[in-house]
Parts: C-alpha cells; structure tokens; sequence
C-alpha cells in the first residue's frame, strides 16, 4: 500500500530525531537524574549551565554509548549556557540549520536523559521573541518558544529542524520554569566566547535613563530613522560614563554605531567585546549629534 502523507511525516521526524540524537550527548554534572547536551566540536559539549553543578569529572555519554570524561571550560549563568571539555575528540559535531526557526513549524525537543538512548517530543513553534531579561542579570536577544514537552534530562538538548539540523538549545533553567529555546546563533556565539574567556562580561555605563522622544530638528541630525533615546537624569559617582564626558541632560542614542532606542537595546550592546574598551557613544546634545569615547565598565 502507498504512503500517506502521515506515514511520510512521521518518517522524516523519526530520522531527523535519529540524525539529530547522533550529536546529542548525555550530560552527568549533577546530583539529581542527568540532562542532555550538544556536540559543537568533537571534544565540545554545548549544555544548559544549571545541569551542571561541579567543574570536573563530568561524565558524558555519546550516541554509540562511549562514556567519556569532561570539565568545564566555561559558563554563562545570565544565558543559562555552559561549555565542557571532552577527554577524549570523539563527538559527532551537530549541523545548525541553515534557515532560522518560524512560526508554525513543526519541530522535535531531543534529550537524552538516559544511557538507554535519545527521547523526543514532537511540537510546533509558537513565537519568537526577546530581547528579554532572563532574570540573571543579563539579556537575552532573542528566544524561541514552541509548546513541546520538556521532560526531564532534556535541559541543555537540541531543538530539531523537521531535517534534523539544530535550531537550537533547550533550557528549563530560567526563572519562569518554563522551557524556551536558545537559538544556535547565539548559543554558538556564547560558546565561543565561553570557550576562551570562560565568562561572559557584562558592562555598565553607571546612568540612570528614561526614554524620551526625540525631538524633530534632531533627528535630522542622526540621518537615520530613530524616533526614541534615552535621557540621563543621573550620572554614579566615579562612573564609566561621567569619566567619559557624558553629562545629565544628554540623550543617549547610539552604542558602537548601533542604534540605542530603549533600555533593553543599551543592555544588550554592552556586553562581550565592548567591555573594558573604549567605544562610542554618541549623544544628542543642545540638539547636535556628539560621539564620545567612553571605557565601559564590568558588572
């Protein structure tokens, strides 16, 4: 008899899980049941940071059974993400999908929360949103929310394209319970950083803002499409800002050449590469664009 459309379906979901489950690892770092990770290299595991909880004797379970030995190279509590270190160069590297995740598409949560093999749960993606604040002190750009099953163990596990390539990494470890999804881009991103500082930085300028409009004859001066900035109403006494010649009564509107429309936007341009440097920060002042050198400082 031909195959029906809900054959063919769920044959591809069940190859795209067995593709995927093939760079999905078993992540022992805690005292509780195991949870899942994701193999970016051969001797790196991408996981969720609160699964793991010591830096070394980390045991990792690959798809064919070989358990290895892993520590950690680094963590990021703010985007819930950790990185380990293998013994041994033996994983199988995941392939990110080429195409972001939309709406509506059907996808699978992989875990393997167990020696016994990889589990799924089948779903489709609901929104995709942020920046948000993920109640770490730090800013998340950009998340994906899908209504599949969590189970558990599948916190630090990859979220699975209907070809089996990764969107990205699942986590339960924020503070609404909830699960979303990190996508890869910026989950690789962290990675990498994380792989060589071992942390991610996170600045601060020292300014109290609030958002204003900006008024019409100024906006001309931006030669860009901006209608918002932030206005500082206080400078932190011996702060990055006030160092920098930042003064109350500036509209603050750009960061390193990046449009700064809100609070979130500020948050979000002030972490990684930025700190400890001397970056610009241009300012409406008196009505006329400024750009000042200032050394972002660490949180």
């Amino acid at each position: 008899m031909a195959k029906n459309i809900f054959t063919e379906l769920s044959d591809a979901m069940a190859e795209a899980a067995e593709h995927a489950g093939k760079s999905t690892v078993l992540v022992d770092a805690r005292k509780r049941f195991p949870a899942s990770g994701v193999a970016i290299s051969a001797d790196t595991i991408l996981t969720a940071d609160h699964v793991v909880e010591r830096d070394e004797d980390v045991k990792v379970i690959l798809h064919d059974g070989t358990e290895l030995t892993a520590k950690l190279a680094g963590r990021d509590p703010g985007s819930d993400l950790a990185v380990l270190k293998l013994d041994k160069a033996s994983a199988t590297a995941a392939e990110v999908s080429k195409t972001p995740a939309r709406v509506g598409q059907f996808v699978l949560a992989i875990g393997r929360p167990s020696s016994k093999g990889i589990e799924s749960s089948f779903g489709t993606v609901n929104a995709i949103g942020g920046p948000v604040r993920t109640g770490r002190g730090s800013m998340l750009e950009r998340f994906i929310k899908t209504d599949v099953v969590s189970y558990p163990g599948f916190s630090g596990g990859p979220l699975v394209n209907g070809d089996g390539t990764i969107f990205g990494i699942n986590t339960s470890g924020f503070s609404s319970g909830s699960a979303i999804t990190i996508p890869a881009d910026i989950a690789w991103k962290i990675a990498a950083i994380l792989e060589k500082d071992g942390k991610i930085k996170h600045g601060y300028l020292g300014i109290r803002s609030q958002t204003v409009d900006i008024p019409e004859d100024s906006k001309k001066s931006l030669k860009r499409e901006q209608s918002t900035g932030l206005l500082l109403i206080g400078l932190e006494s011996d702060s990055p800002a006030g160092k920098g010649g930042l003064m109350v009564g500036d509209i603050l509107v750009g960061v390193a050449g990046t449009a700064i429309e809100h609070h979130d936007q500020l948050y979000t341009s002030l972490s990684g590469d930025v700190v400890g440097k001397s970056t610009a920060i241009d300012v409406l002042r008196g009505g006329k664009l400024e750009s000042l050198k200032v050394t972002v400082g660490e949180r």
